[in-house]
């Protein structure tokens, strides 16, 4: 009887992944957007750095020399102590588009990334702002024309895809694999028109979204959720789009170790506590079917008929391949599917002990 029952659980556990990841298919089919009225438009690339002097010499070029004519770089110190603000000046000197913002720490928002931010933004002279990160580079000179191309009257704010560089590491092919099936939930999301987050390595909205919002004022005192949380407060099916060109891809170097994977992956998960409770409960059905998927596979296999649920696993992982196969070749993202089960099982253990920590203790903020 008790097995019986299990047995009916985990097949609806089985048919609730089976539904995610058919909803997850969603955008695979997108094409590429045609260009638009709005191709042209003014940009303030905003990029918020805190002790990146080293970064920004190896990054920023790739930002400056961007094939677009009508932009500029507000750089914002965020109260470092080291030579980034020396960097910063010395790369103004050179160029006419860079505008610096230097932020010192206050005892209302010390070491606040989103007050700095906030400074920043009103210091654009552009209404259009595309932020990324000093750690980050496009892949392409076309990288702000192809995301500005998405804005329209209607679409004001684009979510773009922050990928790792590639690197013959474990954790580096954990990261990757991370990013990508994280990647797959927001944009099937937003494609079905429930926006629930984007990064901060590659997103642009009208300044009038940040304000419309009153900023980052709901969550200024959460030390992350800069991009996540301020989509929970601006984004909906009206307003909100998506870049999947290649061409709009950034690319940022992905932690050396799994601790300092683990570290900065702490702050971003505590962030989900602060999402929408419709957001929570499916992004939580998500993660709780899939650790009970697992569980009863593996206890059925030795106490029930494995002839009957062998062929229900194999369904699983043929629907699970296709998507993430087809999104990984979609997204640039080599080799990640041929190591797929053992990826799967082993970030649920990493996102579980995660969870186990942050009951404990907070988070770091952001540097």
């Amino acid at each position: 009887m008790i097995l019986t029952v299990l047995f009916y659980l985990f097949v609806v556990f089985t048919a609730i992944q089976i539904i995610y990841y058919l909803v997850f298919s969603s955008f695979l089919f997108d094409k590429e957007k045609e260009r638009n009225s709005f191709s042209n438009v003014p940009i303030s690339v905003i990029i918020c750095a805190k002790n990146e002097a080293k970064n920004l010499q190896e990054f920023l070029p790739s930002i400056i020399n961007q094939e677009y004519s009508n932009f500029e770089i507000v750089l914002i110190n965020d109260a470092s102590f080291d030579d980034t603000l020396d960097i910063m000046e010395s790369y103004q000197k050179q160029h006419s588009n860079i505008k610096i913002v230097n932020v010192e720490n206050t005892e209302a928002f010390w070491g606040n990334k989103k007050y700095a931010l906030t400074l920043g933004i009103k210091a654009a002279k552009n209404d259009h702002l595309l932020f990324t990160d000093a750690d980050c580079k496009p892949v392409s000179k076309h990288w702000i024309s192809v995301m500005s191309r998405n804005f329209s009257q209607k679409k004001t704010i684009v979510l773009g895809y922050g990928k790792y560089k590639k690197e013959n590491k474990l954790v580096n092919l954990f990261v990757r694999f991370e990013t990508l099936l994280t990647a797959i939930q927001y944009f099937s999301y937003a494609k079905l028109g429930s926006p629930y987050m984007a990064v901060g390595r590659n997103l642009a909205y009208n300044r009038n979204e940040f304000f419309n919002v009153k900023g980052f004022i709901n969550h200024i005192q959460i030390k992350s959720g800069d991009d996540d949380l301020f989509i929970q407060d601006a984004a909906n099916k009206k307003n909100t789009t998506y870049s999947l060109s290649k061409k709009s891809f950034t690319e940022s170097i992905a932690p050396k170790n799994f601790k300092e994977w683990f570290r900065q992956k702490r702050r971003h998960i505590s962030t989900a506590n602060h999402y929408k409770n419709k957001f929570k409960f499916f992004l939580g059905l998500f993660f709780i079917s899939k650790v009970s998927f697992f569980l009863l596979a593996i206890l059925l296999f030795f106490f029930f008929s494995w002839q009957i649920i062998l062929p229900i696993v194999l369904i699983y992982y043929i629907v699970q391949f296709t998507v993430i196969g087809f999104a990984s070749k979609k997204l640039k993202e080599p080799v990640i599917v041929f190591f797929l089960p053992f990826l799967e099982i082993g970030l649920l253990i990493f996102h579980l002990s995660i969870f186990i920590t942050n009951l404990s203790s907070k988070p770091n903020h952001w540097k």
